[in-house]
């Protein structure tokens, strides 16, 4: 079972320790798609299993990096703040939009540099892809390569969601107490299949 890699560079609202099952929501401030259906649905699971399951919100940044960033995170949930395209979004659609307080706890996924390029990490996100484990040395070299120049052309790289392989946000993970992904998820989901997702063992 493949485990979640987990790493933040501070907590900016509340205390997270995992519990039996644990449900992580990635996001960027600079993201629409993250307030329209993100945070509406991470609220509506925090009222309804609070109790029974830990939340944690991870803030990150892939791109757009001059917004993306652990000041405007702060901001959002000081001020509700909001940036960018979230912001235009928002005036745009105000009937659609509603956010409510951020009552789970939030931290800030590491944004590191061109340290982070090692060949520990170049292999363990080469392990994300399938048959890498199987392929021959040579090839695993001509994929490192790959990876090795990719993560180069990216002056901020984020560490959990490189480490994961992440696709984009919102990304929702549903772990256990040991870290093995229970479950994860890429975009919206409707919020009935959500609750089919994280109900089971609960």
């Amino acid at each position: 079972m493949k485990k979640l890699r987990l790493e933040y560079s501070s907590l900016l609202q509340g205390e997270f320790a995992p519990g039996k099952r644990n449900l992580l929501f990635v996001f960027q401030v600079n993201c629409p798609g993250c307030f329209f259906y993100g945070f509406p649905t991470v609220n509506n699971l925090q009222n309804a299993y609070g109790e029974q399951l830990s939340f944690l919100g991870l803030s990150t940044a892939f791109e757009d990096f001059e917004l993306n960033t652990q000041d405007n995170t702060s901001l959002l949930l000081t001020e509700k703040k909001l940036v960018g395209e979230t912001k235009k979004a928002a005036e745009s659609h105000p009937n659609d939009f509603q956010l409510s307080s951020i009552n789970f706890s939030v931290a800030m996924d590491v944004l590191s540099d061109a340290s982070f390029i090692t060949q520990e990490n170049i292999s363990y996100i080469g392990n994300n892809f399938p048959n890498y484990s199987e392929a021959s040395t040579e090839e695993q070299q001509q994929f490192d390569l790959k990876i090795k120049d990719y993560l180069t052309t990216n002056p901020i790289i984020p560490v959990t969601f490189t480490l994961n392989q992440f696709r984009g946000t919102p990304t929702f993970v549903l772990f256990d107490e040991a870290y093995n992904i229970l479950e994860h998820w890429f975009g919206h989901k409707p919020y009935d299949e959500i609750e089919s997702i994280v109900k089971p063992g609960l």
